[in-house]
């Protein structure tokens, strides 16, 4: 039996299985956790492994720098260690993985119905490949082409500057240096919190009235999510704006991405925002900002833009990595 696990801010999702003499993939247990209700992950492994099933691998997609093995999360208190893993496991094999690098991983096993095509004009050419995933975070992972296979490269990319690309996003940055001095980072948008980011920018900049069917930030209700389902379904106009400036600065940075890899093989979008919101990312706005490179246009109108619509993407990465 092998064992892998997505590890996110949000969602833990943990999986047994093995593989039959032809390789086909058995499940034996999965489930999944919510990760804020546990102080560390120990507490997860504890409640899922069966005392009487024998691990004999175990892969790890973690939200967070990898580094020598050893990761904290960037949005839960915990560290996993690989080699404290081993002895606790008591198995030889274990791999931590930045999540972005499992989930590109898992982008090269999904069956085509799983991906949505977001550029009209796509051409298939051989070459790297990134990945871009706008969900509890924003993260950035490169497929490295070195003539025959690919190799995952882990970043933190999520986390560079936020370019400002015209004047309603120089008054957007303006806006989230009073609250982010330092430092405005992508993530701050390009995340589950940036549609309450964009709501509270534009109600600040008189846009529209503010929407009655909007929560306070600290009712307890999900308010990026009325924001974002309000904004796709077009009920409101303050939500639908939200939702426009999401897509728009998420395509200009899924073109950073691509500029940055020279991803001439292709950009897979992941996470779970995109799916969610998907017509909004399918009107075109995303491909504009994505194509708006000044003189690198001709390369980037033909670069395939793929959308995933399978939330186990990462899982899958985990799960096929000793077998890549």
């Amino acid at each position: 039996m092998k064992l892998a696990g997505d590890i996110g801010g949000t969602k833990t999702v943990l999986s047994i299985f093995t593989r039959d003499t032809s390789g086909v993939l058995k499940c034996f247990q999965e489930q999944a956790y919510s990760s804020q209700e546990f102080e560390k992950f120990d507490d997860i492994l504890a409640d899922f492994l069966p005392a009487d099933v024998k691990i004999e691998s175990a892969c790890f997609g973690v939200a967070g720098p990898v580094v020598n093995q050893r990761c904290q999360t960037t949005n839960l208190p915990w560290v996993l260690d690989a080699a404290e893993l081993k002895k606790k496991l008591g198995i030889p094999k274990i791999k931590l993985l930045n999540d972005l690098e499992a989930m590109a991983l898992g982008m090269l096993n999904l069956p085509e119905h799983d991906l949505v095509e977001l550029n009209p004009n796509a051409q298939t050419r051989a070459g790297n490949i990134a990945v871009i995933a706008a969900g509890t975070g924003l993260g950035e992972a490169i497929l490295y082409r070195d003539g025959s296979k690919y190799h995952p490269i882990a970043s933190e990319g999520g986390h560079c500057d936020f370019a400002a690309q015209n004047t309603q996003q120089d008054q957007l940055l303006a806006y989230l240096r009073k609250s982010y001095f330092d430092h405005v980072s992508c993530e701050r948008i390009l995340s589950g919190i940036g549609f309450s980011h964009l709501y509270d920018f534009l109600c600040d900049q008189g846009f529209a009235p503010p929407c009655p069917d909007v929560p306070d930030i600290n009712s307890g209700i999900d308010r990026n999510a009325v924001i974002s389902r309000m904004g796709v379904a077009g009920e409101d106009p303050l939500c639908a704006e939200a939702v426009r400036l999401f897509v728009e600065i998420y395509g200009a940075e899924a073109g950073n991405l691509a500029l940055k890899s020279l991803a001439t093989g292709g950009i897979f979008i992941g996470g779970g925002i995109a799916p969610k919101i998907l017509p909004a990312m399918q009107d075109g706005q995303f491909m504009r900002a994505f194509k708006a490179k000044g003189r690198f246009l001709p390369l980037l109108d033909k670069i395939p833009v793929k959308l995933s619509l399978n939330p186990r993407t990462p899982l899958m990465g985990a799960i096929n990595y000793f077998d890549s």
